[in-house]
């Protein structure tokens, strides 16, 4: 066996120097600051990104509350509309059946007088002057109440034909006045409102000039024979 002593430097390699020890202690302690802040940062955008599509789900959310929000007051403004039409009409039209009736009374009235004749007159009696005069201001008053309850007189004589609101009895030739014109009224019409209560019969020209091509003038429709016998 060899006496020589053992290499004191052997012992000395097995034994790490300190500062590759410091070293590597800082370098795995940054490593796990590295690591550490890359978690964080990746928790960040991953918190980033989760608000973001919420805020968008709520933008979402909100556009689509609001376009409920535009269509339910437009719809309850509709309703406002046709409710407030609805009771119009009801008032305007509720007299409409009534008002006919008395129109008949009052054609009767007009008829009275109109079959009096001018001498009657003027021979008759102040008593049978002031029975005229009765049945005018009763027919008058009449009318004035249908008037003020939306009922008025359709005066269509020296207008052109129209089978919105006339009703033609009978045709008149003359070719002097232009065709398809209101030239003799056998009964007014009325109107309360905008609706047609009764239309005026009436007596349209025949055989003059007629209206120029393309002017969409309606023409008369069928003479109603019957209602010309009513009349």
């Amino acid at each position: 066996m060899s006496d020589h002593p053992k290499d004191e430097h052997g012992a000395g390699d097995k034994a790490e120097n300190p500062d590759i020890a410091a070293a590597k202690s800082q370098y795995a302690e940054m490593g796990s600051d590295a690591a550490a802040e890359a978690a964080e940062t990746g928790d960040a955008e991953e918190a980033f990104d989760a608000e973001r599509e919420a805020l968008l789900r709520l933008a979402k959310e909100n556009e689509e509350l609001k376009d409920r929000a535009l269509r339910l007051a437009a719809e309850m403004e509709n309703l406002r509309r046709r409710t407030a039409r609805d009771v119009s009409d009801a008032r305007n039209y509720a007299i409409a059946n009534f008002a006919r009736d008395m129109l008949s009374v009052s054609d009767n009235l007009r008829r009275a007088l109109d079959a009096i004749p001018a001498e009657a007159r003027q021979e008759g009696g102040a008593g049978f002057t002031a029975l005229i005069e009765g049945v005018e201001m009763t027919e008058r008053a009449m009318l004035s109440a249908l008037e003020r309850h939306g009922v008025k007189k359709i005066e269509p004589e020296g207008e052109k034909f129209d089978p919105n609101y006339h009703q033609a009895m009978f045709e008149v030739p003359n070719a002097d006045v232009p065709a398809n014109m209101v030239v003799q009224v056998v009964q007014t019409g009325y109107v309360i409102g905008e609706r047609v209560l009764r239309p005026a019969m009436v007596g349209v020209s025949k055989g003059g000039p007629k209206q120029a091509a393309g002017s969409g003038e309606p023409e008369p429709g069928p003479i109603n024979e019957q209602a010309e016998k009513d009349a």
